[in-house]
C-alpha cells in the first residue's frame, strides 16, 4: 500500500503545480466564460481545472509505470501487473483525453448538449471496446452477462450515467472535487482490501491504482477550488471524475468472482454482495441529483439535459444553508453512505449498521436545520405585537432573514474579495 499511496501523494503536488500554472494562463489570456443564470459565483472564474487534473493523472499514470520497472524492493514488479496488459490503461488515458477536449470546448463555448453526450458515448465505447467491461455481476453465485455486446451495451451506460450523475452536482466550489476525494478514498481502501482477498501474491491492481490517483487529482486541485473558488473544474473536470470513477468500479465489479470472497455461511453475505453494493454507495448523492434533475426535466417536458436551478445543491442554498454549510453536508452524506457500506466488509456488521443509522439521523438533522430555525424565527414573529413591528421597518427581516435574504437577487449580493495567487 506504502507504493501506491506515495503514487497518490505524486499526484496531489503534480496537480497542485498545475492548476496554478493553469490559472495564471486562463486568467492572463481571459480564458474564462460568461457567468449563467443558473451560476452562484458572481465573478467570471476560469473552468480549466480539468485540465490540470487531466495533466496530473497522466504524470501519475506514467510515474506508476517507471515504479513499476524500477522499485524491485518496494513492490515494483508486482505493479507491473497493472500494465502488464497496457490496453485497458491506454483506453481510459485515450477516453480521457476526448473528454478533456470536449470538455474544453464546452467550458469556453457552450456546446449544445447532443453534441457533448455524443462524446462522453465515444468515450465510453472506447473504455468498453478495449477491455474494461462488465463481464458478470457479482449478485450470490454470480451473474453472467449475456453476450460481449451486452457486456458493451451495459460498460458503456454505466460510464455515460455516472459522468452525467458527477456532472450534475458541479455546482458549489469544492463539492465535486470534495465528494470524489471522500468517494474514492472508501473505494480504494475497499479495492485494496478486495485485491489482498483474492490474490494475496499480489496486492495491486487497475481499480486501486484508479482510485488512488483519483484521489490525488482532487486533492491537489481542491486548494484552488476551495470556497470563494479561483478556479473551476468545469465539465471537463467532472466529466473526467466521472470517467475514472466509472472505469475503477467497473474494474472491480465486472470482473469479480463472489465466490472467491466467501469464507462460509452467513458471515460472507455481505461480503459477497459488497462489489455491487459499493460502487452505487460512493455515488448515492450524484445518482440521486441525477435521477430528480431528469425526472423533474421530463416531467416539466424539457430535456433531460436542460440546465435549471433546482439542484440539490441549490435547494440546501434555498433553504438557507451557507455556501459552505451546504458543501459540508455534502461531504457528510458521502462519508456516512461510503464509509457505513465499507464498514459491512468486516466482521461482526453491527458497527456498520450503528455507524450508518448513526450518521443518516445526523446528517438529516443538520440537513433540516434551517427549517426548524426557520419556524422559531416565524414563532416569535407571530408572537411580535404588530405595533413593534410597525414602530420598526426592519422588524421583518431580522425576524425572518430567511425571507429577506430570498428577496435578494444573485446579481446584487457583493462579490467575496478575492487574493491573488502566489506559487
Amino acid at each position: 500500500m506504502t507504493l501506491l499511496l506515495v503514487i497518490g501523494l505524486i499526484t496531489a503536488i503534480v496537480t497542485f503545480v498545475l492548476s496554478i500554472v493553469v490559472y495564471r494562463v486562463a486568467l492572463k489570456f481571459k480564458l474564462y466564460p460568461r457567468i449563467r443564470e443558473r451560476d452562484v459565483h458572481t465573478r467570471p472564474t476560469p473552468r480549466l481545472g480539468g485540465v490540470a487534473m487531466f495533466l496530473g493523472i497522466v504524470v501519475a499514470f506514467g510515474v506508476a509505470y517507471l515504479f513499476s520497472q524500477i522499485f524491485h524492493g518496494f513492490g515494483g514488479p508486482l505493479l507491473g501487473v497493472v500494465f502488464s496488459d497496457p490496453t485497458p490503461v491506454l483506453a481510459i488515458l485515450g477516453a480521457a483525453l476526448l473528454i478533456v477536449v470536449i470538455g474544453v470546448a464546452d467550458d469556453l463555448w457552450d456546446l449544445d448538449w447532443m453534441t457533448k453526450l455524443a462524446g462522453q458515448f465515444v468515450a465510453a465505447g472506447l473504455v468498453a471496446w478495449l477491455g474494461v467491461q462488465i463481464y458478470s455481476l457479482p449478485l450470490g453465485g454470480g451473474v453472467t452477462v449475456g453476450s460481449p455486446w451486452m457486456s458493451v451495451a451495459m460498460t458503456v451506460i454505466a460510464i455515460v450515467l455516472v459522468m452525467n450523475a458527477i456532472n450534475f452536482i458541479d455546482g458549489l466550489d469544492g463539492l465535486v472535487a470534495g465528494v470524489a476525494l471522500i468517494a474514492n478514498g472508501a473505494f480504494f481502501i475497499y479495492s485494496y482490501l478486495i485485491t489482498v482477498k483474492t490474490s494475496p501474491s499480489n496486492y495491486f491492481s487497475l481499480a486501486s491504482v484508479l482510485a488512488v490517483i483519483l484521489v490525488g487529482a482532487c486533492a491537489g486541485f481542491l486548494p484552488l477550488n476551495w470556497h470563494p473558488a479561483r478556479m473551476f473544474m468545469g465539465d471537463t473536470g467532472a466529466l473526467l471524475i466521472g470517467l475514472l470513477m466509472a472505469s475503477s468500479a467497473i474494474a472491480v465489479t465486472g470482473q469479480i468472482d463472489p465466490v472467491a470472497l466467501e469464507e462460509g455461511g452467513a458471515r460472507s453475505l455481505f461480503p459477497a454482495f459488497i462489489p455491487i453494493i459499493l460502487p452505487f454507495a460512493v455515488l448515492v448523492v450524484p445518482l440521486l441529483d441525477f435521477g430528480l434533475a431528469v425526472f423533474r426535466r421530463v416531467r416539466a417536458g424539457k430535456s433531460p439535459f436542460s440546465a435549471d436551478r433546482k439542484h440539490l445543491h441549490h435547494r440546501l442554498l434555498d433553504m438557507g444553508h451557507s455556501h459552505l454549510q451546504a458543501v459540508l453536508i455534502f461531504y457528510a452524506w458521502t462519508a456516512v453512505v461510503s464509509i457505513g457500506c465499507l464498514l459491512f466488509w468486516f466482521q461482526p456488521i453491527w458497527p456498520a449498521v450503528l455507524f450508518l443509522c448513526v450518521g443518516l439521523v445526523v446528517c438529516t438533522a443538520l440537513t433540516l436545520a434551517p427549517l426548524s430555525r426557520r419556524k422559531s424565527i416565524e414563532a416569535i414573529a407571530e408572537s411580535t405585537p404588530a405595533s413593534e413591528q410597525s414602530a420598526d421597518p426592519d422588524a421583518a427581516a431580522r425576524l425572518d432573514p430567511l425571507d429577506a435574504a430570498s428577496e435578494i437577487s444573485p446579481s446584487d449580493m457583493p462579490a467575496p474579495p478575492r487574493k491573488e495567487m502566489t506559487p
